[in-house]
C-alpha cells in the first residue's frame, strides 16, 4: 500500500482552525457557474427545438451539476449580496429559463399528442368491432 504522504505531498497544511465556516465565494467564480448554467441551459432548448434525439437525460445531469456547484459556491454568504453582485447575469439566466421551460412544454406536449395517437391507433387495431357495446347500443336488462 503506498504511503499516504505520497497524495498529500502538495496539499496545503491543515490549519488548527478547521471549523471555521466557509468564506462566501469570489464573485467572479460565481459569474463564470452562471455562465456554465447559461450554457447548458440554451444547449438544451436548442437541442430540443431542433434535434429529436437530444439527450435530455444528461443535459438534466449537467444542469444538475452546476446548480450544485452555484449551492457550493454561495455557502457562508449572504443571499442579498449574491443578488445585488450578479443581477444582470441572473436576469440573462432567467429570460434563458423561461424560453427552456418554453421549449420543454412543447416538446412535453407534442410527446402526448404522439402517445394520444399511438394509442388510438392500438385501440382501432386490437379491435374489429365484433364485441364492442357501441357496435349494438347499451344492454336492456
Amino acid at each position: 500500500m503506498a504511503d499516504s504522504s505520497e497524495f498529500t505531498a502538495n496539499l496545503p497544511a491543515r490549519t488548527a482552525g478547521s471549523e471555521a465556516p466557509i468564506p462566501f465565494a469570489r464573485p467572479g467564480n460565481l459569474a463564470a457557474i452562471i455562465g456554465r448554467i447559461e450554457e447548458v441551459v440554451e444547449e438544451e432548448t436548442a437541442g430540443i427545438r431542433s434535434d429529436t434525439s437530444y439527450d435530455l437525460k444528461a443535459s438534466n445531469a449537467r444542469k444538475s451539476r452546476y446548480l450544485y456547484e452555484l449551492t457550493r459556491a454561495m455557502k457562508g454568504g449572504s443571499e442579498a449580496e449574491f443578488l445585488e453582485q450578479h443581477r444582470e447575469g441572473l436576469t440573462r439566466l432567467r429570460q434563458k429559463l423561461a424560453k427552456n421551460e418554453a421549449a420543454i412544454l412543447a416538446h412535453l406536449s407534442a410527446v402526448n399528442e404522439v402517445a394520444g395517437l399511438l394509442r388510438s391507433a392500438i385501440q382501432r387495431a386490437e379491435t374489429d368491432g365484433t364485441y364492442s357495446a357501441g357496435e349494438f347500443g347499451r344492454m336492456k336488462g
